[in-house]
């Protein structure tokens, strides 16, 4: 029996199972201060025990940025996230002490990546992927069958991408970077340059167009550089009715027929998580069963 943290900016989704097949308890818990939310994750995951099996583990994908060494004497502690309350809070610190149990912690999208990996799209693959695209954006993924990993995680939401100042005076929402791809791509991004939530925007709105390009812009920058064999995109601005689809067509006109045989392989090169808005829960059930050696 494992526990799983998605810890987003919004709201925290907290699970009990095994698989996305087996869960046994659900809850969604908005994300206010460190001390309230951590308040009811606790309550959520004692009430659990006492209903079913005791758990063995505790996994976090979790927004970052945030230390995933499990060798650093800092892991799983927030960095300097735009959520100024959260940071230097250390996830596992706070619920080792709450449980006395294991806790694995990754980033919010390798998290959904690795659950993409074991149990969705990604399944058999040893080179991929994972972009969200919400209120903020995030990349994660693999190469040769880990997860990305360097000096610290990957930031692909702060990619510097062309940025026309004629046709999109914003500036970019980004508070370090300013026009990054999530300072003009992301939800906030939308919301800010538009005055309207993404799922408020028509269809024929122009935010679309603009939108499927700066993220074709992005895209065409990582199969260049990480020849993924597939790319992910989840997140609540990807439910955009045609994004998709123009995404992948602007994608191939940017890479300008460099790669010839992306034409016939663009529907399954690029495309959406098969555990859709479990991703990042799952994900975190799959960071504890990994960590549990499953």
């Amino acid at each position: 029996m494992l526990g799983g943290i998605e810890a987003g900016g919004t709201k925290m989704v907290c699970v009990v199972g095994c698989d996305p097949d087996h869960l046994l308890s659900q809850t969604s818990i908005p994300t206010t201060t460190p001390s309230e939310t951590l308040s009811s994750i606790i309550a959520f995951f004692r009430d659990s025990q006492q209903h079913f099996e005791p758990l063995q583990a505790i996994g976090i994908a979790a927004f970052g940025p945030i230390d995933v060494n499990p060798l650093s004497a800092d892991y799983g502690k927030i960095g300097l996230t735009p959520k100024r309350a959260w940071q230097g809070f250390n996830w596992v610190q706070a619920l080792q002490e709450a449980f006395g149990l294991p806790v694995y912690v990754d980033t919010d999208v390798n998290g959904a990546a690795l659950g993409e990996w074991k149990w969705g799209a990604a399944q058999n693959l040893d080179t991929f992927l994972y972009l969200t695209v919400g209120t903020g954006i995030g990349g994660g993924g693999m190469t040769h069958g880990n997860l990305l990993h360097g000096r610290f995680h990957p930031e692909m939401g702060h990619i510097r991408i062309p940025h026309d100042w004629q046709r999109d005076p914003f500036p970019g929402c980004c508070p370090y970077h300013g026009n990054c791809l999530e300072g003009l791509a992301s939800g906030e991004a939308l919301y800010q340059r538009w005055g309207q939530k993404a799922q408020f925007l028509p269809a024929d709105h122009p935010a679309w167009e603009l939108e499927a390009e700066y993220l074709a812009l992005s895209l065409t920058n990582f199969i260049f550089t990480l020849s993924p064999q597939r790319i992910l995109l989840g997140g609540g601005v990807m439910k955009h009715p045609g994004l998709l689809e123009n995404i992948r067509q602007k994608t191939l006109h940017y890479c300008a027929g460099y790669l010839p045989y992306l034409a016939d392989e663009i529907e399954t090169l690029i495309t959406i998580p098969q555990l859709g808005d479990l991703a990042g829960s799952c994900g975190a059930l799959a960071l504890a069963a990994s960590g549990c050696g499953r």
